[in-house]
C-alpha cells in the first residue's frame, strides 16, 4: 500500500507542476486552486508513504516521478523537444526509481 501511495504522491506532484504552468500563462483561480490542491495531496500521500518507506527512497521516487513525468506531459502538450537524449534520460529516471522499489 505504501508504494501505491507513493506513485500517487508522484503522480500529484506531477500533475501540480503542469498545474503551475496553467496558472503561469492563464492566472486563473482555477489554476491556483489546482496547485494548492494537488501539491496538498501529493505532500499527504508522501507523508503516509513515508511510514512504511525510507525517507531518502521515498523522495527520490517521488521526485522522480514528478521529473520524469513533467518532461513527459511538456512533449505531449507543450511542444518541448523530443529529442533522443532527452527521452533516454527520462527512461534513466524512471529506471532508477524503478531499481529503488527493486532493492528496497
Amino acid at each position: 500500500m505504501a508504494w501505491i501511495l507513493l506513485i500517487l504522491a508522484g503522480i500529484f506532484e506531477m500533475l501540480g507542476v503542469n498545474a503551475i504552468n496553467v496558472y503561469t500563462h492563464k492566472r486563473t483561480k482555477l489554476a491556483l486552486f489546482g496547485i494548492i490542491s494537488l501539491f496538498g495531496i501529493s505532500f499527504i500521500s508522501l507523508s503516509l508513504a513515508m511510514n512504511e518507506i525510507a525517507m531518502s527512497t521515498a523522495y527520490a521516487v517521488w521526485t522522480g516521478i514528478g521529473a520524469a513525468g513533467g518532461a513527459i506531459l511538456g512533449m505531449l502538450f507543450y511542444n518541448e523537444p523530443k529529442n533522443f537524449p532527452r527521452i533516454f534520460f527520462i527512461a534513466l529516471i524512471i529506471g532508477s526509481a524503478v531499481g529503488l522499489k527493486a532493492i528496497s
